[in-house]
Order: C-alpha cells, then structure tokens, then sequence
C-alpha cells in the first residue's frame, strides 16, 4: 500500500479547543469537495422528506466490502504529534440530552438509496458530522462523491425526530481518494441548516445541527499499547449478517456496544495502525459508527476518537467480534480543522 507519513504536528489542543496552524504541507492532504448547493439542497431535502419520507425508509444498509482480516497484538501505535482534545457541546435547549448519532443517507453508485452511521461534532459554525469516507465519496461510481447526502440525528424506525441536514462540503484525506488508504478512511462534512416539512408541506429551517442534538467532541494522538487501554462506547445502526448468517440487528434504531480498544494487525485491506475495539457489530449500515471515549450518560457526550471502517471475526466462531478504525493522529486533525472552520449556512427562507 503506498502511503505517505506526515510530519508530526506537535501541538497539543486544551480543552478551550484546536489552535494549531496547518503548514502547507499538510493542508495540501485536505480533499474537500462540494455535495449540494443552498438550491440543489432544497431539492435533496425534498427527495428524503416527501411522501412521508419513503425514500428514507426505502433505503439499505451500504454495503461495500465491510469485512477486515486481522489480529490483535500486543504492538503500541506511534502518535505523530502531542496529544489533543476538542471539547464536545450539548444543545441550546436547557435539559436536553444531546442526541448526536444518526443516520447518514444518500444515492449510491447503484441509483439507490442507502444509510451508514454519523455523528456530529464540535465546530466552529456547528454543523459538523463525521463519518467513514465510503459514505460520503464514490469508490464504484465516475462522481466523486455519493448523490442526495443528508445526515438524520436521532433517527428511529422512520422518524426525524430532529430533521433533517442536507450536506453542502466533504473533506477527507488525499491518501484515501487518491491511494484508498485504509489508514485514512474517515470524512467530516458540513451540513445546512436542518429542515423539517411544514403542514403545508414545504421545508421550514430547523436551526443549526449543533444547537439542536449537540456534538462531540474529539481526541487524537491517544496513547494506546498494551498497558494503556481505552474503554469507548460504539454508536450506530448496524444490520447485515454475521458470517453464521445470523442477524441480531436490523438497523432501524440506535444501538450501543461497549469494549476496549488495542492495536491490529490487518492482512487485507492493509493499514499502518489500525485499532479495534470489542464490539459484536455487524458491518452493513454500522460504517461510520462512532467511537466516544470517556462518555457519559448523565450528559451525553464524550471524545470522538474512531469512526467504523469494517468489521473483523478475530477468533474464528463465525460472528464478528472487533470493529476497525483508523488511528485518529495528526493527520486526522489536519483534516477535522479544515471542516470545523468551514460556513454552510441555510437552504430555506424560512
């Protein structure tokens, strides 16, 4: 796998958030690209949004080579710069608890509709989700990036309890458009404006992502080896089945796993520093799932610092046992600040 090393940040992030300063080497790795226009969003809304959002619950659980073949070891990853957090938000409505996971939809190669995992994230103009790169850019398709991409928080058998974000900007990291870099497999895009349809029928502004659900926050360049472990809570919408063929989820609400991270070895696809976690997810739909470390229920938020990339049997019983995320470093960062300081604005007048 060809793979390019970036230099080492070396600047931590406090608690009052990201101040480093990108050289231009390394904002050379940011890969933005567009997804809808303020009118063109409009139109995307109205695709998942009309007939009682049949396209929304017409859509399956994407599913691209999900499964990983590796091991855990004993190894330690090599932080490329100082450890740093990103603090997380709650919303703007006193005693409500943040409801950041969600579905992330959008049109396929295939001209049909599917869903992976997000969640939102702190950012500047709160509008910020992350999730993996195979849900927001086209790797069977000509188009660089999926069609009709929008992010539903709180999702649940059909409803939009919270609305719905169109996604106006991707950005991930040049190895992965460019190489399909394993180890770079994560994308932030900045969301309108959330919509919900009026009585009448048209799409009313539902205010800021952030304000609404909350975000996460974000840690990168963790120790992790094998006597500092981290314990991080998985959320997503898994579905699919196990290599046994059975199928404990279905996809249609939130689920939770909670296990220790550690150190892998991947044989296929191969990656520098991939770490898993103890999880029983399936692999169709939980792409993109969040990883929180140092989460808590009382408040509901916590630290992102994984995103689901595939799913891995690491022992062999038939059921997948370890989801897989890149290694949130300074690269990762590098990209995850240019997001956060990127405007989206609304798609409605109202």
């Amino acid at each position: 796998m060809i793979r390019r090393r970036l230099l080492a940040l070396g600047v931590g992030v406090g608690l009052l958030g990201a101040t480093a300063v990108a050289t231009p080497a390394q904002a050379a790795d940011v890969v933005s690209a567009p997804l809808a226009s303020m009118a063109g969003g409009q139109q995307v809304a109205t695709f998942w949004l009309a007939d009682g959002g049949a396209n929304l619950k017409s859509a399956t659980p994407y599913a691209p080579p999900a499964e990983i073949h590796g091991e855990r070891t004993s190894d330690a990853v090599v932080p490329s710069g100082k450890p740093g957090l990103v603090v997380p938000v709650p919303p703007e409505a006193e005693g409500q608890l943040p409801q950041t996971s969600g579905k992330v939809f959008f049109v396929g190669a295939d001209g049909q509709p599917h869903w992976c995992s997000g969640t939102a994230v702190q950012s500047a103009y709160r509008n910020l989700v992350a999730t993996d790169a195979h849900c927001v850019y086209d790797m069977e398709g000509a188009s660089a990036t999926v069609d009709k991409w929008a992010f539903v928080p709180g999702y649940s058998e059909g409803a939009t309890p919270f609305g719905l974000y169109v996604g106006k900007q991707a950005f991930t990291h040049y190895d992965f458009t460019t190489y399909r870099d394993q180890d770079r497999d994560f994308a932030f895009v900045n969301v309108y404006y959330g919509v919900v349809p009026s009585a009448s029928g048209a799409l009313t502004s539902n205010g800021r992502l952030a304000d609404i659900v909350g975000a996460q926050g974000l840690a990168f360049n963790q120790t992790i080896d094998q006597t500092t472990t981290t314990a991080v809570d998985v959320f997503g919408y898994p579905a699919g089945p196990h290599p046994d063929g059975t199928r404990p989820y279905t996809g249609a609400t939130l689920e939770r796993s909670t296990g220790q991270t550690f150190v892998m070895r991947l044989s296929d696809p191969p990656a520098d520093q991939p770490v898993g976690v103890d999880s029983p997810f399936t692999g169709e739909g939980s792409l993109g799932s969040s990883w929180l470390q140092s989460y808590r229920d009382d408040q509901g938020l916590g630290y992102l610092n994984g995103i689901t990339t595939g799913v891995s049997d690491t022992d062999g019983d038939g059921r997948y046992d370890t989801g897989v995320s890149p290694y949130f470093d300074s690269g990762l960062f590098t990209i995850y600040r240019a997001a956060a300081a990127t405007w989206s604005g609304r798609i409605t007048i109202t």
